[in-house]
C-alpha cells in the first residue's frame, strides 16, 4: 500500500469524511435499491386483500414516504460507528438528519391526511358533505408545526422559544392569510349550511360562473362552466355575493316556462261546423261534450234570438286552443302531472295574448329537457292555424314585399283565411 494511502487512512478528517461519505452511499443504496423492492412486494400483497383502505394508502403514496425514513435513522445510527467524527460536526449531521426526518414525517402525514380523504370521497355522505378544506387547513397546520421544530433542530433551540415569538407576529399572520382565514369560516358555512356541493349545477353572474361545481378546497371554489371553461370564485365570496344553486331541480323536475303570442285579430267564436270538427279531436271530445252542455243549459234561461249574442255564452277558438294545450301536456310522458301545472293567459300587450306553459318535465338533463321543450312549441305552432288562430310575428322586410306585389293589407299577410262569422 503505497505510503500516501497509509498516511491517510491514519488521518481524522479522511476518516471521518471516508466514514461519512460510506455511511452516504449505504443510505443512499437502501434507498434506491431495496426501497423498491420491498415497496412493489408489498403493493402485489395489498392487490390480494378484500380491503379498500391499504389500496387508498399506496394511491396515497403513504408507505413511499414513510419508507424513506429508513435509510435516515439508519444514517444516524450509523453515526455513532463512524471514527474520528468530532463533536461538533457529528451534532450538525444529526441536527441535519433529525430535520429531515421531522420532513418526511410531515410529507408522511400529508400523504395520509390525502389518504383518508380519498377514502372519505368513497363514502355516501361525501357529496353533500365535502371535508377537502379541512383536509388543507390540517395540512397548513401539519407544515406550519413541522417548519418550527426543524428551524428550532438546526438552530439548536427549544421549539418554544420560536412558538412564543408567534404572538408579536400574530397581526402579520393575519394580514398575510386574510384571504384563507376568511374562505376557513366561508368553507364552514357553506359546508354546515349544505348550501353548495361538488356537482351542484350555480349561477354567479358577478364572475360570470355558469356551469358544475367540480372543486370545493380551502381558497377556491372551481366550477366548469357550459362553455367548458374554469371560473375559480374566492371561497368567501360565496358568503359576500348571491348565487343561484339549481340542485333542487334535479330531484323534482326542470320547469319550462314559456309562452305564445297569439295574434289578437284573430280570436273568435266557434261556428257549429268547427264544434264539430274539434269533438273529432282525441284530446278534445271529452272537453266539447263537457262545455256544449254547459253552454246549452246556460243559454236555455236566454231567448233563441240571433240578435242577442251578448247574452249568450259560445265557444271560443282561443278557449279551445289553450284546452287542447292543457289535454296535450296531460298527455304527455315527459311532463310532471304533480308539480305546478299551468296553461293560463297573460296579460294583453302591443305583441299579442300570451299563451303561458308553466310545467315541470321529470326528466333533468339539459339535452333531454331542450329536446322535450322543442318537440312540445313545435306540435303547437304546427297546429295553431288549425283553431283559425295566428301566431303574433312584427313583419319582414318579405312581408311589406309581398304586399306589395299582391296589393293585400300588411296585416293579412300569410294569414291563414277566416271562417265567416254568423250573425
Amino acid at each position: 500500500m503505497p505510503e500516501w494511502i497509509r498516511e491517510l487512512l491514519n488521518d481524522p478528517v479522511a476518516q471521518a469524511a471516508l466514514g461519512v461519505s460510506a455511511l452516504a452511499v449505504a443510505s443512499l443504496l437502501i434507498h434506491l435499491v431495496v426501497r423498491p423492492y420491498v415497496l412493489k412486494l408489498a403493493h402485489v400483497v395489498v392487490k390480494r386483500t378484500r380491503v379498500e383502505w391499504d389500496e387508498v394508502l399506496f394511491e396515497a403514496r403513504v408507505p413511499h414516504r414513510v419508507s424513506a425514513l429508513i435509510p435516515l435513522l439508519l444514517f444516524q445510527i450509523g453515526l455513532d460507528w463512524v471514527p474520528a467524527l468530532g463533536e461538533g460536526f457529528e451534532g450538525f449531521l444529526r441536527s441535519l438528519a433529525t430535520a429531515c426526518v421531522i420532513l418526511v414525517i410531515a410529507l408522511s402525514i400529508d400523504s395520509l391526511l390525502s389518504a383518508g380523504h380519498a377514502f372519505y370521497q368513497r363514502l355516501p355522505l361525501a357529496p353533500n358533505r365535502p371535508i377537502k378544506s379541512y383536509i388543507q387547513l390540517l395540512k397548513i397546520v401539519v407544515y406550519a408545526v413541522s417548519g418550527i421544530f426543524i428551524v428550532a433542530e438546526l438552530a439548536n433551540k427549544e421549539p418554544w422559544f420560536f412558538i412564543s415569538g408567534l404572538g408579536a407576529m400574530m397581526a402579520i399572520i393575519l394580514l398575510i392569510f386574510r384571504d384563507t382565514l376568511l374562505s376557513l369560516v366561508a368553507s364552514v358555512q357553506l359546508t354546515n349550511n349544505d348550501l353548495i356541493r361538488v356537482g351542484d349545477w350555480i349561477e354567479m353572474p358577478q364572475f360570470q360562473a355558469d356551469g358544475d361545481v367540480v372543486d370545493i378546497a380551502l381558497n377556491t371554489v372551481s366550477v366548469l362552466n357550459w362553455d367548458k371553461t374554469i371560473t375559480v370564485i374566492p371561497t368567501h365570496k360565496f358568503l359576500e355575493h348571491s348565487f343561484k344553486n339549481w340542485r333542487n331541480m334535479y330531484g323534482v323536475g326542470r320547469r319550462i316556462k314559456r309562452s305564445l303570442s297569439i295574434d289578437m285579430s284573430t280570436i273568435r267564436f266557434l261556428t257549429p261546423e268547427e264544434i264539430e270538427k274539434f269533438r273529432r279531436f282525441v284530446l278534445l271530445t271529452d272537453y266539447i261534450d263537457r262545455k256544449v252542455r254547459e253552454l246549452k243549459e246556460y243559454n236555455a234561461r236566454y231567448p233563441d234570438d240571433p240578435d242577442l249574442i251578448i247574452n249568450q255564452r259560445r265557444l271560443t277558438n282561443i278557449g279551445t286552443f289553450r284546452a287542447y294545450v292543457d289535454a296535450y301536456l296531460r298527455n304527455h310522458p315527459m311532463i310532471s302531472k304533480e308539480l305546478t301545472f299551468l296553461v293560463r293567459q297573460l296579460e294583453p300587450t302591443p305583441d299579442g295574448l300570451p299563451i303561458e306553459i308553466y310545467v315541470y318535465t321529470t326528466d333533468t338533463r339539459w339535452t333531454v329537457y331542450e329536446g322535450i321543450q322543442a318537440d312540445i312549441f313545435d306540435h303547437l305552432t304546427a297546429i295553431i292555424p288549425e283553431f283559425g288562430l295566428r301566431v303574433f310575428q312584427r313583419p319582414s322586410g318579405y312581408d311589406v314585399t309581398t304586399a306589395i306585389a299582391e296589393r293585400t293589407p300588411l296585416r293579412d299577410v300569410g294569414r291563414p283565411a277566416l271562417q265567416p262569422q254568423p250573425r
